[in-house]
């Protein structure tokens, strides 16, 4: 499943591709006809990101709430002589104009939703690191009080929204912290730290579309090692990493199913 910098970026695509001007809404495939026919010659207004949370706002507060899941694809594409190609009978949704084209597939939501039902969504998802008014003493005060692990909380949506299964591997280990620590042992000025760290590498995210969580005397030039070689992109201290040793101290990074998901760390760094 995509993470939240994925999702800010798509926001932007759109934003940049189609924003202030009339599009085209079709849903070639079916699922979406009726809203898109409301939508259809309409102008994309602005667009929007809460953690995994996409939002396309049009005119009458009305909103394309979407979300990835796990198999979501969105695909961007330049049109020829003014007209897209034709899509697959797969494309949820797509929005075009006379330059550009987006498709959607297989996403686990793709709704039109009023302001109401939006501002909702928004109020039941934690804080997110990409959002600059977003509080992070929100979270603080879920985590403070629970007996639940860290790495379990940084992955709850309702607590801290846009963290994946990578961020939270490589945040926990950027500051030694066992993840098998509950949430109540942390302390708030550790908490301070980690969220600031997240605002960082969640906007190079961003900027970069990839995520890279090494710093800079840990690159692959700076210690005289291979890059990484994975599908994922980017190179990380501990995700995907098991079995392997630990850029920092050599200990065999470690791996165990927590909360449905994969976690990694090193018990050698990772102490506190």
């Amino acid at each position: 499943m995509p993470e939240g910098h994925t999702i800010h970026r798509l926001a932007a695509d759109y934003r940049e591709r189609f924003g202030g001007r009339p599009v085209r809404v079709t849903s070639p495939q079916g699922k979406f006809t009726d809203s898109a026919a409301l939508l259809d010659g309409t102008v994309l207004q602005t667009t929007e990101a809460h953690g995994k949370h996409l939002f396309l706002g049009f005119p009458g507060e009305e909103w394309v709430h979407i979300h990835l899941g796990l198999f979501g694809k969105v695909g961007f594409g330049a049109t020829t002589d003014g007209t897209p190609p034709p899509p697959t009978d797969t494309v949820r949704l797509r929005l075009a104009n006379p330059e550009s084209y987006v498709d959607l597939r297989g996403p686990t939501t793709c709704a039109l939703v009023t302001d109401a039902e939006k501002q909702a969504i928004h109020d039941r998802l934690g804080p997110d690191p990409l959002r600059p008014a977003d509080d992070p003493a929100r979270a603080w005060r879920r985590i403070s009080a629970s007996r639940t692990t860290v790495a379990a909380l940084l992955m709850d949506q309702k607590i801290v929204a846009g963290v994946g299964n990578v961020y939270r591997a490589e945040v926990l280990f950027r500051h030694g912290i066992d993840p098998y620590r509950t949430g109540r042992e942390l302390t708030e000025r550790e908490w301070d730290a980690i969220w600031r760290d997240l605002v960082g590498l969640m906007r190079e995210g961003v900027r970069l579309n990839r995520i890279d969580t090494v710093r800079p005397e840990h690159t692959p030039e700076a210690m005289g090692r291979p890059p990484r070689v994975d599908d994922h992109g980017g190179e990380v201290y501990v995700y995907r990493r098991a079995h392997q040793p630990c850029h920092i101290c050599g200990t065999e990074i470690r791996t165990a199913d927590l909360a449905n998901r994969n976690l990694f760390w090193c018990p050698g760094c990772q102490t506190r």
